[in-house]
């Protein structure tokens, strides 16, 4: 334990933690491990320096979004109506549908698919079952208990962290690969640039942290920021503090999951696979069963978390 550290410092710091913790875990989707599997699978450790890079980006937009919806007390959408012609809105809302449909598709697909590896059974109805279930808990469950389980869900992500802990990892070469850029100007490494700053810098991230906030305010009885100006000035630093930690939450278990494929995959020559669950079985074999099972497990665990935030980013817009 640090010097001062104390029981009632830590819950203090706990507290902080909400909207930005939940939004970067969700950022780990099983979409979003399926293309950091895929770029582990691929190149190894020489994409991973992509995840620190990408980190201050994240951080910076997500921090100006959580202001938005702070210091106006409303989402995105409502402040780009305010500000910008109808049209602006609409087209932009129209994307984050569109995009968001399809992620939310893709996940509980690779969720009824993870479920199948673990017990069997049918793809197609554990996929049901699980958007029944995330529909269900967004629309009938209040808010402040939902919120609960939303953080409780960010711990499925350590699922990522035993299979690194789990696997004969070179970390000289994992760290290298992390710290000093390696690129070749061809398409492959071209496409996976933009896979990953694609995956870790999403639209939808950047309206649900906005309409969190706003909801924080409402749960909180407080009003808007720019009312208050004098009084700004912490809730602001709460919003800082939880943005970046939650961001880095979410680049190290990208980081580990490119790790821990690069160390199991890619070593025993396994270079392409298409899916998070693909990535899952492939892992049986080279990594063993544990490993295996943690990685599936995790899928399903991102996903019960990444599908109400794609659900409510809509919503809020």
């Amino acid at each position: 334990m640090l010097p001062g550290d104390s029981p009632r410092r830590r819950t203090s710091f706990l507290r902080t933690l909400g909207p930005g913790l939940i939004t970067g875990a969700a950022d780990d989707d099983p979409s979003g491990i399926a293309t950091y599997s895929q770029v582990g699978a691929q190149f190894g450790y020489t994409l991973c320096w992509t995840i620190p890079f990408s980190y201050p980006l994240l951080v910076v937009i997500q921090g100006i979004s959580a202001g938005i919806g702070a210091v106006t007390g409303q989402g995105i959408a409502q402040n780009m109506r305010r500000h910008y012609p109808p049209w602006v809105m609409r087209f932009a809302v129209l994307l984050l549908l569109v995009a968001n449909f399809i992620n939310i598709g893709a996940d509980l697909a690779a969720m009824g698919a993870a479920l199948r590896l673990l017990v069997g059974g049918s793809q197609f109805l554990y996929a049901a079952a699980f958007g029944l279930l995330c529909a269900g808990l967004e629309i009938f469950m209040a808010y402040k208990r939902y919120v609960t389980i939303l953080k409780w869900l960010t711990l499925s992500l350590f699922a990522y962290v035993a299979v690194v802990l789990a696997v004969d990892v070179p970390w000289v070469a994992a760290l290298r690969g992390a710290l000093i850029p390696q690129f070749a100007l061809d398409r492959d490494h071209a496409m996976a640039l933009v896979a990953v700053l694609g995956t870790t810098i999403s639209p939808y991230l950047f309206f649900w942290q906005a309409g969190e906030e706003v909801e924080e305010l409402h749960r909180r009885h407080l009003a808007r920021l720019s009312t208050h100006p004098r009084t700004a000035g912490a809730e602001l630093a709460r919003i800082r503090t939880d943005t970046l930690f939650g961001m880095a939450f979410s680049h190290l278990i990208a980081l580990f999951i490119i790790i821990a494929t690069a160390a199991t995959l890619h070593a025993n020559g396994t270079m392409q696979i298409e899916t998070s669950a693909q990535a899952a079985e492939a892992l049986r074999p080279i990594a063993g069963e544990f490993t295996f099972a943690v990685f599936a497990a995790g899928i399903i665990g991102t996903g019960m978390l990444a599908v109400p935030v794609l659900a409510g980013s809509a919503a809020y817009a």
